[in-house]
């Protein structure tokens, strides 16, 4: 089993540690186009592997795609934040451009290979990763949603001052903090309904700082979060290396699932060795729909930038 990761910085480096200490690969890959990076860190990550017991082979390179053949996985971080005065025009235009290209040279040597995308606008990347690499939409998932439905989970135990292991409970729509919505009618906590447990006012509030979720981390880190949502890249890595046939909220491509057709957005999947298998129905209620609704005429307006811009 061989695992690319493209993009060396916190996010693509802490999924490549991650994936390195669960062995989840005979040899990963970490990819990136600054000269001597990607190295360092897979050096300083191998340095690690007598102390903590793994054996995957760790090789870092710079903007070598060929290194990256037979992969079974690859990961694609690429891409710049969006800075101050930039357009989202602008953001996206680039980053399209960066993630069409990592994806095409990693298709190039690794053609069977399952791609998950974490660059954003991460519903746009994985929507332009759809409509223009010409593979099998189960070949194509964005990550957003399963790190936004650790992020519940992890306000939902503060909440209740429980373990996070012991809940149950995700996230659908955009990877957006306008866009996402936490499905609190679900959750459970040890079968327990949550709605039953907590009072509508804290359920409101922890809808909310999930929602804020990664805007709180970066007022707090002055930069984006990079420990879950390395986290969160492994765990779907796992599930695809392993067969685990778990289910994730995961950015996919609809064609009628939930009411909606011609975009990718996060629903809740189920993720084995080909990739995403299967959409699973939640039976939203009409205000949930509608809500949902909303998002993904959210996305979709980005996602029209693309067109605008001959970019699909």
């Amino acid at each position: 089993m061989k695992i690319t990761v493209v993009g060396a910085g916190a996010v693509g480096a802490t999924c490549a540690d991650n994936i390195a200490r669960k062995e989840l690969a005979e040899e990963l890959v970490l990819l990136d186009i600054k000269e001597g990076f990607a190295e360092g860190k897979a050096i300083d990550m191998m340095q690690t592997s007598a102390l903590l017991g793994f054996n995957t082979k760790i090789k870092g390179v710079t903007n070598d795609y060929s290194k990256t053949a037979g992969s079974a996985v690859a990961v694609i971080t690429s891409g710049l934040p969006r800075k101050p005065g930039m357009t989202r025009e602008e953001l996206i235009g680039i980053n399209a451009g960066i993630v069409k290209g990592v994806a095409e040279n990693i298709l190039k040597f690794s053609p069977d290979a399952i791609l998950i995308i974490v660059s954003n606008p991460m519903d746009t990347m994985t929507y332009l990763s759809l409509k223009t690499l010409g593979l099998p939409k189960n070949r194509i998932i964005g990550m957003g949603g399963t790190l936004d439905s650790a992020r519940f989970k992890y306000y939902l135990s503060v909440a209740m001052n429980c373990n996070a292991n012991d809940l149950q409970g995700f996230v659908i729509g955009g990877h957006g903090d306008t866009t996402m919505i936490p499905l609190t009618r679900y959750a459970t906590y040890q079968s327990l309904n949550v709605t039953d447990l907590l009072a509508e006012e804290i359920l409101a509030k922890v809808a909310a700082d999930t929602m804020i979720g990664g805007a709180t981390l970066t007022g707090l880190l002055g930069t984006s979060a990079w420990y879950a949502p390395g986290a969160a890249v492994c765990a779907l890595v796992e599930s695809i290396v392993r067969d685990e046939k778990k289910l994730f909220t995961c950015s996919v491509s609809l064609e009628g699932e939930y009411h909606q057709n011609d975009i990718c957005l996060g629903v809740p999947v189920i993720v084995g060795r080909t990739g995403w298998e299967k959409v699973i129905d939640y039976n939203l209620t009409d205000d949930e729909q509608a809500t949902f609704n909303k998002s993904a005429d959210a996305v979709r307006s980005m996602n029209t930038v693309l067109k605008e811009m001959n970019l699909i």
